[in-house]
């Protein structure tokens, strides 16, 4: 489980290698952008809005990254794939074809145009499929150290990823993103408490549910209890202070170009608030955002970067 939830892509893999057999000349740059940004609408409405605020280049460009991050974390939490392992190492070779200039699918080779236009380091890309791989084989964390490091790999990778099409003059956006990663991944590892259950995986780290007295068997029958409660306002505050280091860390100088980043800031973090209003009750729905509110929360990103501009 991670930033990508949503609509599952991992079982087109095959589909769509067949239609590109069948169709190359008909494929061209323009559908194979519309294909990623099709990806990114159907599937989290979080990042397409915050990506509204993007000139049309980098808006592009993250569709591209999304679409691929999207279809390789999907091949982790698809109960139809029977060949998880297998079809990451295709992606492995996939992503070997983007920084080489050959890939063979609609969203590799938008992806590939834009990791040589934004100079954007592989490594980034292999840590998201590393992540990825922790949830074919570890379904327990034992320390929040240990959490933090699946964090890095499947939320930090991709804020080092979008940073590079931001734009920034100030490497501290590298702490900014890195920062900012891990609240996310907090934040959805709250959210999803009850849906990561079904499938048997529990990412609240064992070494907190014995400091709150919370089993393994209450979680996975989605036992709401006071105990359960103040393990979760534990896990909230962590995040809390991960969201308060990327403020923090993120340069004047780089507000205006990170405004999409900020406005994943913003939506992020007040679904944590509304989690928290409800009493941390994560069991049997999926707390969520309505789409006026996220909107207005892009346009108070857009807003408050634009008056910084200005004021400086």
């Amino acid at each position: 489980m991670s930033n990508w939830a949503g609509t599952r892509w991992a079982g087109v893999w095959n589909s769509e290698e067949k239609q590109r057999h069948e169709t190359p000349l008909r494929l061209s740059r323009d559908a194979d952008y519309e294909r990623c940004a099709d990806i990114t609408r159907r599937a989290s409405s979080n990042f397409y809005y915050a990506f509204m605020l993007l000139p049309r280049e980098r808006r592009r460009a993250l569709y591209s990254v999304y679409a691929f991050c999207r279809f390789v974390d999907d091949i982790a939490d698809d109960d139809e794939v029977t060949d998880a392992a297998a079809i990451l190492g295709r992606w492995r070779v996939e992503l070997d074809k983007v920084y080489a200039g050959s890939p063979s699918r609609a969203i590799s080779r938008a992806l590939s145009e834009n990791v040589r236009r934004f100079n954007i380091p592989r490594r980034h890309f292999g840590e998201v499929i590393d992540g990825v791989e922790m949830d074919l084989s570890q379904r327990r964390y034992r320390t929040f150290a240990d959490l933090t490091l699946y964090c890095r790999r499947v939320a930090s990778a991709v804020g080092l990823i979008c940073i590079e099409i931001f734009g920034y003059r100030n490497q501290s956006a590298r702490v900014y993103a890195e920062r900012l990663g891990i609240a996310f991944q907090l934040t959805n590892i709250i959210r999803d408490v009850g849906e990561d259950a079904a499938r048997g995986r529990i990412y609240l780290p064992l070494e907190d549910l014995v400091r709150f007295d919370v089993s393994e068997v209450e979680i996975l029958n989605s036992v709401y209890t006071p105990r359960f409660r103040r393990l979760v306002e534990f896990e909230a505050q962590r995040a809390r202070q991960y969201y308060h280091e990327a403020e923090q860390a993120l340069a004047d100088e780089d507000r205006g170009s990170m405004r999409a980043a900020e406005a994943m800031r913003l939506i992020y973090a007040s679904l944590l608030d509304r989690i928290a209003r409800a009493d941390y009750r994560v069991f049997g729905h999926r707390i969520s955002l309505s789409a006026p509110r996220k909107l207005y929360l892009v346009g108070r990103a857009w807003a408050g970067t634009s008056l910084w501009r200005t004021l400086s």
